[in-house]
């Protein structure tokens, strides 16, 4: 079906066919329910989820050591009367929350959570998982694992079956941003490393690597970085990068996901609502396109300021695929304005957004969000390219959100 140049008739149809259309999250902090307690769900989590903390200690006299004292259902029914009763949850996290009862029929003006702890106690996880999935419009989620975590360690040595709906990730922090503080657990597994990386320790990393990589089967590897990362540098991050992990990720055919312009904790006495974000110097990611072409990297950038740079960095390297609105960009005014400035400049090659979850029922409103932004973004896309000359057809906007959402990050990652 072609459709006409009215405004109202184009809107209509991207509407629907984001509607129809169900993402992949490339990229969450959740857990499939075979790696135990890892993954968290329920009202507790949502409403201390680490914006909602942040914003707590902005509305209220409440100081952080105190905070930390309480019980979560304690911090939970504080941030509740706090954020929801006291004040108007109109901020992006608050309405959130609101957004999720709202999913579940729940009551979002309520002076307490009990009837929301109820409803969620009352709720077996692997078909709450399916019920949160399809009310977000997702078919599957990536999670983030990293081997260097006691906990989830001896849950995948355990043997954490396949759940088709969860992708594994192999995580790097722990290895490339804080090797003083687990070498040692490496070397306990029998890897044959040293606290400065001399020796073998490169290859033995690199074999770590490759362990994992059986046991996790991940769609790729990833790291967060500082706003200060560079490439290339003399230090042993740039070696292990270098020596180990550009060489495993390009042997197993999987990108390597790059998160960039952390400041971290900034204000460490909120704890994880305490990272901050800087400006990156992009040269690094130039330089690793140039040098490795054989490899693919996946490439989000925290900062606002950053945003141009990486599409320009995105036409002239192939291997390089922007993908989300992290952290503190998810927020529709500023999703708009880097995705319109993405369409503009690459077109449909890149992955608009992730959720970045780290509660199961945050995928709802996060999706619902995306959709909600998206749509008016691709409307005014076709709407211009009609006045140009070029009609749009259904088909080209399913085949262009699917893209987007689905195939791009599959034909990437082979996760086909």
């Amino acid at each position: 079906m072609q459709l006409s140049k009215s405004g109202e008739d184009t809107a209509r149809a991207v509407a629907e066919v984001l509607e129809a259309t169900k993402f992949i999250d490339m990229h969450t902090h959740l857990f499939q329910p075979s790696l135990g307690k890892l993954g968290l769900w329920g009202i507790d989590e949502l409403v201390t989820y680490h914006y909602l903390e942040a914003e707590l200690f902005r509305s209220s006299e409440v100081k952080p050591e105190a905070y930390w004292a309480m019980s979560k259902a304690g911090q939970a029914d504080l941030i509740w009367r706090t954020l929801f009763v006291e004040n108007t949850p109109v901020s992006e996290a608050t309405r959130g929350v609101v957004a999720v009862l709202h999913a579940f029929g729940l009551k979002t003006e309520s002076e307490s959570l009990e009837e929301a702890r109820e409803f969620f106690a009352s709720r077996e996880l692997s078909r709450h998982i399916d019920d949160c999935f399809a009310k977000a419009g997702i078919s599957e989620a990536v999670m983030t694992n990293d081997p260097l975590d006691p906990v989830e360690a001896a849950e995948w040595e355990k043997g954490a079956g396949k759940d088709a709906r969860f992708h594994a990730v192999l995580r790097l922090d722990r290895v490339l941003n804080q090797w003083r503080g687990h070498w040692q657990v490496l070397e306990g597994q029998g890897y044959r490393v040293e606290a400065e990386g001399g020796g073998k320790t490169a290859g033995e990393v690199r074999r770590f690597l490759d362990a994992w990589a059986e046991k996790m089967k991940p769609v790729y590897m990833a790291v967060s970085l500082p706003d200060t990362f560079a490439y290339p540098e003399e230090s042993l991050r740039a070696k292990l990068l270098r020596e180990a992990v550009v060489p495993a990720c390009r042997e197993r055919g999987i990108p390597l996901s790059l998160m960039i312009g952390v400041r971290y904790q900034v204000n460490p006495a909120i704890r994880l609502a305490g990272d901050g974000s800087g400006k990156a110097d992009l040269r690094a990611i130039e330089r690793l396109c140039r040098d490795f072409p054989d490899n693919k990297f996946l490439t989000s950038v925290l900062s606002r300021e950053n945003q141009h740079e990486l599409c320009v960095y995105a036409r002239k390297f192939g291997n390089l695929m922007p993908f989300g609105c992290w952290w503190f960009l998810n927020n529709p005014s500023v999703v708009e304005e880097m995705t319109r400035e993405r369409i503009e400049m690459l077109g449909a090659s890149f992955i608009p957004q992730h959720s970045d979850a780290r509660v199961l029922e945050q995928v709802i409103y996060k999706w619902r969000n995306t959709r909600r932004t998206m749509a008016p973004i691709l409307s005014q896309s076709y709407r211009l390219l009609a006045e140009d000359g070029r009609a749009v057809k259904r088909a080209d906007m399913e085949r262009d959100v699917r893209r987007m959402f689905r195939t791009n990050f599959e034909r990437w990652t082979g996760a086909e």
